[in-house]
């Protein structure tokens, strides 16, 4: 393990990692926000969905440092007497995973799809295409509020877990397209490649040059394309949640946490939202930054 870190961090990707202050910033604040969300019940002063542990009576209190505040509620409390900060890390975890998950199952859908696309072709490659046309002629959030509502519609009484399931396939059906083509247009490159054809020559079978041979050329942009789109995809995750139709209203996310403190924005307890918001945008910011940089360092015309 140390000599596969060794190994990285001396290879041109190191480098351009240690020479980049944006990136090492978009690191450590990502680092940050994923360990505190992570570890939430361990770093968390207080456990903010716990209702025997919430106190009514510190209900609206602002920030520790505005006048009225309390020590121990740093960013202060919301309309349930919850502490703020604590319930930044529970929601951040909750956005993290729903994100993380949708992305790995677009990258799924959309590599499988565009592999098959490229390599194989003529009505395949067609009808695929198609596909994507027809979806990327509908926004994205449209498609995820449309499967999110008919699943919550048809699974009323969902428990958790399934609500958490229908929440991440519909983020996962509107982020797949870019994938698909990403990779069908990498697959119709690399597929007339000398070491395709000598594999061909030699009688080795479809499916094994398309995932031995040629998905581990083709991985280059996907990850960073995968980097990207996690925060896209919880962002999306966020806004679903605003709206209604995300995370359940007992583990709520991010998104939930801005849509409870935007009723109360008007009335002058803004830390009740600005603070997830700030949270939201710190968690896109650093991983599109980080995305950012591993497109450019993994290219080498742009060194």
């Amino acid at each position: 393990m140390a000599g596969w870190f060794h190994r990285v961090w001396q290879s041109d990707v190191g480098y351009s990692f240690r020479t980049s202050p944006v990136a090492i910033a978009a690191a450590v604040v990502a680092f940050v926000c994923i360990f505190a969300a992570v570890f939430a019940n361990l770093v968390a002063p207080h456990h903010p969905f716990d209702l025997a542990t919430l106190e009514l009576g510190d209900a609206f209190l602002p920030p520790s440092w505005v006048d009225g505040g309390k020590s121990k509620y740093l960013l202060g409390t919301d309309d349930q007497g919850r502490d703020i900060l604590s319930a930044l890390m529970y929601g951040a975890r909750i956005s993290l995973l729903v994100g993380l998950a949708s992305v790995l199952l677009s990258m799924l859908i959309g590599v499988t799809l565009g592999l098959l696309a490229g390599f194989i072709g003529g009505r395949l490659d067609a009808f695929i295409m198609r596909v994507c046309d027809v979806m990327l002629s509908f926004p994205a959030i449209l498609i995820a509020l449309l499967i999110a509502g008919v699943g919550r519609a048809l699974f009323p009484n969902a428990t958790e877990s399934l609500a958490f399931g229908v929440l991440i396939i519909a983020i996962s059906l509107s982020g797949w397209v870019q994938y698909a083509r990403t990779v069908r247009g990498s697959t119709l490159v690399e597929r007339n490649r000398e070491y395709v054809q000598a594999a061909r020559v030699t009688g080795v079978a479809p499916h094994r040059i398309m995932v031995h041979h040629v998905l581990p050329n083709i991985l280059g942009p996907v990850m960073v394309l995968a980097t990207i789109q996690v925060a896209t995809a919880i962002i999306t995750e966020a806004t679903l949640s605003f709206l209604g139709v995300g995370a359940p209203p007992n583990s709520p996310s991010l998104g939930t946490l801005i849509q409870v403190g935007n009723k109360f924005l008007f009335s002058g307890n803004w830390w009740i939202t600005v603070f997830p918001g700030a949270m939201l945008v710190l968690i896109a910011l650093s991983v599109n930054l980080l995305g950012d940089w591993l497109r450019d360092a993994l290219n080498p015309r742009l060194r």
